[in-house]
C-alpha cells in the first residue's frame, strides 16, 4: 500500500514541476530513469513554499511563516517514518532517506523561504549571496547527494548552480518582484549606476538602468561558467542533463538582451524549438 503511495507521491512531484518549472522540467527528462522521480521530488518540495511566499493571494507574512513553520514539522515527521498528509513530503522525505540529504540543508532553505517574508531589500552583493546559499546554492547541494558526489571539489560549481540560476530570476523578474514589494538587485550596484527605487517602479528604461542590467547579467554569466567547470567532474550520465538545465537558464539572459533589457513589460522565456536547438548542442558538446 505505501509502495503504491509513493509511486503516485512522485508523480505528483513530477506534475508541479512540470507545471511550474518549464525549462528545469526540459533537462530533468534526460536524468537517468532511477533518479528523475527523486529530481521532480526536490523540486516539489522547495517550489511550493516558494510559491506561497512569491503568490501570497490574502495571507499576510506571518500567516505565510506559520505555514511554513507547519511545513518543516510535517517534513521532520515524515523524515522520521511518519505518514503524513502531504504527498510532497512524503515523497521527498523518502527521498532524503535513500540518498541522505543533509537535514541541515532542508532547514537552510526553509529559513530562506522566512526571510522573504520580512526582508525586501539588499544592501551589497554580498548579503544577497548568504541569502542565496538557503534559496538556491543549497539545491545544488541537494543535487549532488542525488548524484552521490560527494567529494568536495564539486561544492563550490554546484552552489554556483543554484546562484546563477537564482539572479537569472531576479533578473528576468524585476517588475514581478517590485510588484510583491520586493528589489533584489543590490543597492550597492543601483547606486554605482545611478539607479533609483523610483526608476524600478516607473519601469523606467532609462541607460542607467540598461547598464545596470548589463553589469548583472554580465556577472551571471560568470557564474554560470564557473558553474559548468565542475561538469566534467561529475558521473558521465549527470552531465548532459546539467549542461542542458545550464545553457536553458542562461539562455533567458540572452533574451532580456534581446528584448533591450526590458524587464517591467516583457518576460523573457525561452520557445520549445530553442530548447530542442540547445539540448542538440550540449549533447553534441557531451560527446565531443
Amino acid at each position: 500500500m505505501r509502495e503504491t503511495h509513493l509511486t503516485a507521491d512522485y508523480r505528483y512531484c513530477q506534475a508541479v514541476q512540470r507545471h511550474f518549472g518549464k525549462s528545469y522540467y526540459f533537462a530533468t527528462r534526460f536524468f537517468p530513469p532511477e533518479v528523475r522521480p527523486h529530481v521532480h521530488a526536490l523540486y516539489a518540495f522547495v517550489r511550493l513554499p516558494d510559491q506561497w511566499v512569491d503568490e501570497p493571494s490574502r495571507a499576510n507574512a506571518d500567516e505565510i511563516a506559520r505555514y511554513i513553520d507547519e511545513y518543516e514539522r510535517t517534513l521532520q515527521r515524515a523524515l522520521g517514518g511518519q505518514w503524513v498528509d502531504e504527498p510532497v513530503l512524503r515523497a521527498f522525505a523518502h527521498t532524503a532517506r535513500v540518498f541522505e540529504i543533509p537535514e541541515r540543508y532542508m532547514h537552510d532553505f526553509l529559513n530562506a523561504m522566512r526571510m522573504d517574508l520580512y526582508r525586501t531589500r539588499y544592501r551589497t552583493y554580498a548579503e544577497l549571496r548568504d541569502y542565496m546559499w538557503g534559496s538556491a546554492a543549497v539545491v545544488g547541494a541537494m543535487m549532488l547527494c542525488l548524484f552521490r558526489c560527494h567529494h568536495e571539489t564539486l561544492l563550490p560549481p554546484a552552489t554556483r548552480m543554484g546562484e546563477a540560476m537564482q539572479m537569472t530570476n531576479f533578473l528576468r523578474d524585476v517588475g514581478e518582484d517590485w510588484r510583491r514589494g520586493r528589489i533584489y538587485l543590490p543597492e550597492e550596484d543601483m547606486h554605482r549606476f545611478g539607479v533609483t527605487e523610483q526608476d524600478i517602479a516607473q519601469g523606467r528604461l532609462s541607460e542607467r538602468v540598461i547598464q545596470l542590467m548589463r553589469f548583472e547579467i554580465e556577472r551571471t554569466s560568470a557564474l554560470y561558467r564557473e558553474a559548468e567547470m565542475g561538469i566534467p567532474l561529475l558521473p558521465r550520465e549527470y552531465r548532459y542533463p546539467v549542461l542542458l538545465g545550464s545553457r536553458l537558464y542562461a539562455l533567458i539572459l540572452d533574451h532580456i538582451e534581446t528584448n533591450g533589457y526590458d524587464v517591467f513589460r516583457q518576460r523573457a522565456h525561452t520557445s520549445l524549438l530553442e530548447k530542442m536547438r540547445i539540448a542538440w548542442q550540449c549533447r553534441r558538446e557531451v560527446a565531443g
